[in-house]
């Protein structure tokens, strides 16, 4: 590979009578080694995005936790709510049922989220804790209830004993139906206790019990990510600190895991979701395993003692840091410790032995003000002393630029964090504009994190306009990959009966999963990664938007291909020759691979009726001697691949 001398020629001609644009990619020297972990995915508890969403738990409020306990729940007959000798320590409510022997019995039908999903023919493990006072044994029965209220699953349960025991029964629903319910009925005379009612899709990812739903997992692995930030942004820091996210709430039994507020049920006034809660079923250890099994480098994020700013005032004194602080270091614990360390024991004894081999963390999320690095400076300096192993992602702050960003800048800067978190939202003219954004970056300083990052405009759909102005943007990224060392779109799931915020990248119901045009650029870069970049030029110039046209190329060593991703954010199409130089002979009829998203509607969307409108097309083009032509089409995205081996 270092005696070979390419010069890759992309020669654009639009319609007749204009003139032609040179691209000129040269192999000759290989620039800047791209991090294998660069574009991924974020992860955070938005939109019912874990509850309701990526965990598969079907029965909300499975605990009687929320604030008000019949949450989610329809009791009838004789139910009430009580704690004493409880199950679960962490979780104390359950419900006690008295059945006198009438007909009807007493009981709970369950909504689930925005009510349940069931797929006809497939299996549903339905599970409680119970006991019976008495000691006698009981009877319950247990119904896969329709939307039309016809049963389409049933099962029963029999239950004896004064002490707490786990029961269960699998299920099979009769019928398909995206809005069904639960439905429990104590059918024998007398008294017993319910806690923990739990009901899981048979079928879940890698068929794991407390699973996760297989569709949204099989969505994310497609993508290919490199890296997995976890939990969130703003959950991590809450309306309050006492509503953060707690990480080691979220792991050990699931059972035993307390229930929390989620930071998202009532921020946006328009978008109100008081059921919106944190059950923490999905916690650290299943983000973990959910990074390993994607091959994803784990990315988690913690509190740096500051509520979420928008929200509240509310901060942790310097000097009091400690408790948060070694909630980082034993993290790093649980993460990579031995099975006779504390939190390696806890990990261990989840079902996982071996570290996670954790390499980076977040320490704060959104932060702005003086506030935010004087609290960042204590973390670092007990984690530099405990793991100078670990790479340290900082922040600067909600916006891309202004005051506070550039104040949080230089301060990463001082306290040599490792990475620079950037979060940004802006409308899809600015992602073109800002093709160049790190073109001019300081090379000496900490590298970035695109942490967060959508084009919003008016509508907030995922549209055809948004994911191409995001692929422009992206191929600024990874030219300037010797700055840019991750990037993750965010956010990424949202249900489409229970969202607070778009745009999203994947959308889902109860049964089904729409992947956006901004997932498919996604997807069309991950797929398509490089180890080195090299450089593409245009009359001596980065192509940054010259005649609408955004473009990157890279090598991949690993498979011997010359990659190179194009945009065309204009309605025209381009015809596209590329001619190659600089190789040892020739390459007549060689097989250049064309990945393309486009669409004549810059507004298109793929919905729940139309979940392939807007798709990646495959095809491929044969080169002449030392050249191939595309013809690239308006509102495109192109990933052409060519093996040079």
């Amino acid at each position: 590979m270092k005696n070979i001398t390419l010069t890759l020629t992309f020669v654009l001609l639009a319609f007749i009578g204009q003139a032609q644009e040179l691209f000129e990619v040269n192999l000759k020297k290989k620039g800047s080694e791209i991090q294998p972990e660069m574009f991924g995915v974020f992860f955070e508890d938005i939109n019912f995005g874990a509850d309701g969403g990526l965990y598969a738990e079907l029965i909300k409020n499975r605990s009687f936790e929320f604030h008000h306990p019949f949450v989610g729940w329809t009791p009838f007959g004789d139910v009430t709510v009580s704690e004493e000798n409880p199950c679960f320590e962490r979780n104390p409510h359950y419900v006690r049922l008295k059945e006198k022997g009438s007909r009807r019995g007493a009981g709970l039908e369950n909504e689930g989220f925005r009510r349940m999903g069931f797929r006809k023919n497939s299996g549903y493990n339905f599970s409680f804790y119970a006991r019976t006072p008495e000691a006698g044994e009981m009877k319950f029965r247990i119904e896969l209830v329709g939307s039309d209220e016809e049963i389409i699953g049933r099962g029963e349960i029999l239950v004896n004993g004064p002490d707490w025991k786990k029961y269960s029964v699998s299920l099979k629903a009769e019928e398909t139906d995206a809005k069904g319910k639960l439905r429990l009925i104590l059918e024998s005379p007398g008294v017993a206790d319910l806690d923990h009612i739990s009901m899981f899709p048979s079928e879940t990812w890698k068929n794991r019990a407390n699973g996760l739903r297989k569709d949204l997992v099989e969505a994310l692995y497609e993508l290919n990510p490199g890296v997995f930030r976890f939990p969130g942004g703003c959950i991590i820091e809450g309306n309050t600190l006492e509503s953060r996210y707690q990480w080691k709430h979220s792991v050990g039994p699931v059972e035993n895991r307390p229930l929390n507020e989620n930071r998202w049920n009532y921020t946006f006034k328009h978008r109100f979701f008081p059921d919106y809660y944190q059950t923490y079923g999905l916690g650290f250890y299943e983000y973990f395993l959910l990074s390993e099994d994607l091959g994803a480098e784990p990315l988690p994020v913690i509190n740096c003692g500051l509520a979420c700013q928008y929200e509240s005032t509310e901060c942790v004194a310097v000097d009091d840091l400690g408790p948060y602080i070694q909630d980082a270091v034993d993290l790093i614990e649980f993460a990579n410790g031995s099975v006779i360390s504390t939190w390696g024991k806890v990990r261990a004894d989840m079902g996982h032995p071996e570290p996670f081999n954790l390499k980076m963390i977040g320490i704060g999320n959104e932060q702005w003000g003086p506030q935010y690095p004087e609290r960042l400076k204590k973390f670092m300096e007990v984690l530099r002393e405990k793991h100078p192993e670990i790479k340290i992602v900082g922040s600067s702050g909600p916006t891309p630029d202004g005051e506070r960003f550039d104040y949080l800048w230089q301060q990463m800067k001082e306290l040599k964090v490792d990475l620079v978190d950037e979060h940004y939202y802006r409308s899809p003219e600015w992602f073109l504009e800002n093709a160049d954004r790190y073109d001019d970056y300081d090379r000496k300083g900490p590298k970035v994190f695109a942490g967060e990052f959508a084009a919003h405009h008016a509508s907030r759909d995922n549209n055809v306009r948004s994911a191409i102005a995001e692929a422009a943007f992206m191929t600024g990224l990874e030219r300037n990959a010797d700055v840019v060392e991750l990037a993750t779109y965010a956010p990424l799931f949202a249900h489409m009966d229970a969202w607070q915020w778009k745009p999203d990248m994947i959308w889902f119901d109860n049964l089904s999963v729409v992947r956006t045009p901004n997932y498919y650029v996604q997807q069309m870069v991950g797929q398509n990664t490089g180890t080195h970049v090299l450089d593409i030029q245009q009359n001596g110039s980065s192509i940054v938007g010259q005649d609408s046209l955004y473009a990157s190329a890279v090598l991949n060593e690993t498979s011997s291909a010359v990659i190179v991703k194009a945009v065309n954010a204009s309605s025209e199409i381009k015809e596209i020759t590329v001619s190659l130089k600089g190789l040892k002979g020739s390459i007549q009829n060689a097989r250049v691979e064309i990945t393309e998203l486009h669409s004549n509607d810059p507004e298109a969307v793929n919905s729940l009726d139309n979940p392939n409108l807007v798709v990646p097309v495959f095809s491929f083009v044969q080169t002449d001697e030392n050249s191939f032509t595309i013809n690239a089409r308006g509102n495109s995205f192109y990933v052409c691949k060519l093996k040079i081996n």
